[in-house]
């Protein structure tokens, strides 16, 4: 039959050509075979060219499509449709094929192509002989066959709609080249009930990449500047870029980030270190497995120049290198490092620096050596993001990293800085700084009068330079007090007033709507250790109590009842006395040292504390120690650690450090603060942690001398006498004229202002002490008299014979002290014999 003309007009403009053998291409790369040449690619013929069914598409096998019948023989004489209408429907489907700006596929119930064009990236070019008839796995390898073959059959089975499923993969026609394609697949069903697929595709692969870029950036803005590290925030920067922008980066900084040191500006040498501080690649990462290259991870290296990393160093901007051959002259410059790049396979590069506030911190290099798309414009812009991203982490660090430091040096220089030599103590004391910054833990050993030492550890609230600061306020308020002789309890009072104070100072910077700290501005515990009566008096303020142990290494029982922080306003401390022989061992600490993991237990149920083994086990040249209560045989004890002592949260790790000082006996204080803080902390503490050990001495008895003295003026010279007899007895001649002066003095102002019973106590110690007692309440002052005055030079005398005096007051009366330093024996002459003390009571 002969067509209408408009309908040849249609025709030509969908593109219809002439193929030679009577097949017509109806503008896509689907054939039709006519009956003859008229109507060979018109679609219209006898078959259902409404519906989309190709009355003559050639299968793989040339024959027509699914069966259906051609349009010349019998059983094609009765079409579905007929008329101009059949003829436009089948226009139109011409057109759409031949027009449609993304890959459009027409697939059979076998998911092999009836009908295709050509808008579809990849197969431009490609015979249809290898598309028409084929799966799309067959000329299209490089994407997942799998997965594209599950959807597709998902929807041609349950006639669900997918839409723009994202598939990557390799470009029939370039499989170098990597393609996103959003493929949506419906179903569409024929006038004679036959399910067809229509699978649409349309590259995104610029679209992706641009989405990628920035899901990369949002992942760098997400997990960089988490971490306070420097080395930290460097790897991070590394896991970020690969795998998913590079298959390779390393990262080397100067040593300025790393130890928090001011930065240097202006241009960087290129002979300057770096070091190696991070690296990841899609064949190993770092630093748990080693570096594939002649650069171990945090070793020094420099880099040749001129090469693209020098040149970073030297202005500050990054570099693309989209080919690498291996036969650029720069690689020669720095033949080791172009000698692994070579052997990598590296064929494109970028080296970027991480600049902040235009200072160089260091090189991040990217390079690609597994996927073959070299970098290009926009990968350097977006490697230029993520070093500027990177910078600010590690400058934050470095910033931590400094005020760590400087608040760590701040720390150091207001503790003590070596343990004060002193008759009634030995001392040792480990600080440690946690991890999160240098807090306001300390501990002080205070030299008092009469022999005694005052024992302090505290902590302030908050880290930083703040809390060091309030640290060395409180330690300096605390020592104060101390030296007045201040009873436990009441110095706690009176430095909670002063801790007041400091809260007060510090409202400006506490949070807001806060009135003040909940936990207090610091807690502290106090004791006093007296060497001539071997007790301790203790009191706490929020502190947790002292742990102590015997000379023979049995815990002693000294229960510490803490009050409120100080800053609180509580003003009212609970006083523990405890007798301790001499040899016990204290250990005070701060919450730091038992807020650490804990170590695993031993075979025998216990922690190991040292490689000697534990207070269990044996030791060179004497008998075991003996047992602590609840210890078990085998050094194990009942119910593990952390159930020996289950009154509260720390008690178990108490036990441990009860454990490390049952061996106080056999090793040196220094060596047991190393062995309790291996047994207590088996990895950095967050916390500051402080653990302070004190061995009790006692005073000799022939090193004291005391009398009672009567209440009255004719005493004084025998008092005199008595004093100059016992520094006779000790060698002590050399002070027999200022000790006149100061007994005379103490004894009559007694005799003169006191009350019955006058007491006079020399103490031979490192000072010579003297002191008087009586029992009046009544404190002397001293004041520079007048010309005119008849009295009032006495104190003045003895503050200026005397090296320190002062007043300690007791529950009934008080004490005068004065001491005087003792004369350095020349070795030569040998050490003067020491006579027995002299005591007693002089009748009234």
């Amino acid at each position: 039959m002969n067509r209408p003309r408009d309908e040849d007009q249609a025709q030509q403009e969908a593109g219809t050509e002439a193929d030679g053998g009577g097949m017509r291409r109806n503008g896509v790369d689907g054939y039709r075979h006519g009956g003859n040449g008229d109507n060979g690619g018109g679609g219209s013929g006898d078959g259902d060219g409404a519906d989309g069914e190709a009355g003559g598409v050639v299968e793989e096998n040339g024959g027509p499509a699914g069966g259906a019948p051609t349009g010349s023989g019998p059983a094609g004489s009765a079409p579905t449709g007929s008329g101009e209408g059949d003829h436009v429907d089948a226009a139109l489907l011409d057109a759409l094929f031949a027009q449609a700006p993304l890959g459009l596929y027409l697939l059979d119930h076998d998911l092999r192509v009836i009908r295709y064009n050509t808008a579809a990236r990849g197969v431009r070019g490609m015979p249809s002989t290898d598309i028409v008839g084929h799966r799309a796995a067959d000329f299209a390898p490089g994407f997942d066959r799998v997965e594209l073959e599950e959807l597709a059959r998902q929807a041609l089975q349950d006639g669900g709609y997918v839409r723009e499923h994202l598939v990557r993969g390799r470009m029939p026609t370039d499989p170098g080249q990597e393609m996103v394609g959003a493929i949506s697949f419906f179903r569409v069903v024929s006038d004679s009930g036959r399910p067809y697929l229509v699978a649409a595709v349309e590259d995104v692969t610029e679209r992706q990449a641009a989405l990628d870029r920035l899901d990369i950036l949002h992942s760098a803005h997400r997990r960089l500047g988490a971490s306070l590290d420097a080395v930290g925030s460097a790897q991070e920067l590394a896991d970020v870029a690969v795998p998913r922008f590079a298959d390779s980066a390393t990262i080397d900084l100067l040593d300025e980030p790393l130890r928090g040191l001011p930065l240097r500006t202006g241009p960087i040498d290129p002979g300057a270190p770096l070091r190696r501080v991070a690296y990841r690649s899609v064949r190993g990462t770092g630093p748990a497995k080693p570096s594939p290259g002649p650069i171990p991870h945090g070793a020094l290296s420099t880099y040749g120049a001129p090469t693209p990393y020098s040149q970073v160093l030297m202005d500050g901007r990054a570099r693309l290198i989209r080919g690498l051959t291996g036969h650029e002259e720069w690689l020669s410059t720095d033949p080791e490092r172009g000698r692994r790049l070579t052997g990598l396979g590296v064929h494109s590069m970028i080296v970027a620096p991480l600049v902040v506030n235009d200072v160089v911190l260091g090189v991040l290099a990217l390079y690609r050596h597994r996927r073959t798309e070299p970098f290009d414009q926009d990968d350097l812009e977006l490697a230029v993001e993520l070093t500027a991203r990177g910078a600010m982490s590690i400058d934050k660090a470095r910033s931590y990293a400094r005020e760590r430091s400087i608040a760590t040096t701040l720390q150091r220089q207001l503790l003590p800085r070596e343990p004060t030599v002193l008759s009634a103590v030995q001392s040792a004391h480990v600080y440690l700084p946690g991890t999160v910054g240098p807090g306001g833990d300390w501990y002080d050993v205070v030299p008092l009068s009469a022999a005694r030492v005052g024992l302090a550890i505290g902590s302030v609230t908050g880290t930083g330079i703040e809390a060091a600061a309030v640290m060395g306020q409180v330690r300096t308020a605390l020592r104060t007090l101390a030296v007045q002789d201040l009873p436990p309890d009441e110095l706690l009072v009176r430095l909670d007033d002063a801790a007041r104070v400091l809260t007060d100072e510090q409202q400006d910077s506490l949070p807001a709507g806060a009135e003040g700290l909940p936990d207090g501005l610091a807690s502290c515990l106090y004791l006093v250790y007296d060497p001539i009566g071997r007790t301790c008096t203790a009191a706490s303020a929020g502190h947790p109590g002292p742990v102590v142990v015997g000379p023979d290494g049995v815990p002693l029982p000294f229960p510490v009842e803490p009050g409120l922080p100080l800053g609180c306003g509580d003003g009212c401390y609970e006083v523990q006395v405890a007798e301790l022989p001499v040899g016990s061992v204290l250990a005070l600490y701060t919450n730091g040292l038992m807020s650490g993991p804990s170590r695993p237990a031993g075979p025998a149920g216990g922690s190991a504390v040292g490689s000697s083994g534990g207070p269990s086990g044996g030791s060179s040249g004497g008998r075991p120690p003996e047992r602590p209560p609840g210890r078990a045989e085998g050094g194990a004890e009942r119910g593990g650690l952390d159930e020996v002592l289950p009154t509260g949260p720390g008690e178990g790790r108490r036990t441990v450090l009860q454990r490390v000082l049952a061996r106080a006996g056999e090793e040196e204080l220094p060596q047991l603060c190393d062995q309790a803080v291996y047994a207590l902390l088996p990895e950095r503490q967050r916390e500051d942690a402080v653990l302070l050990l004190v061995r009790t001495r006692g005073l000799p008895d022939d090193k004291v001398a005391v009398w009672t003295l009567p209440e009255d003026p004719a005493v004084v010279r025998t008092a005199r006498r008595l004093a100059e007899h016992q520094l006779a007895a000790w060698g002590l001649e050399e002070l027999e004229f200022a000790t006149d002066l100061i007994v005379s003095e103490l004894v009559t102002n007694a005799i003169r202002y006191g009350k019955s019973p006058i007491r006079l106590r020399l103490i031979n110690d490192r000072g010579l002490i003297c002191e008087v007692s009586d029992s009046s309440d009544s404190t002397p002052h001293l004041r520079r008299a007048k010309y005119t005055d008849e009295g009032g030079r006495g104190l003045f005398i003895i503050g200026q014979l005397a090296q320190r005096w002062g007043t300690r007051f007791a529950r009934h009366g008080k004490t005068i002290w004065a001491q005087q330093e003792v004369p350095a024996v020349d070795p030569a002459d040998g050490t003067p014999e020491v006579g027995s003390g002299a005591g007693g009571e002089l009748p009234g």
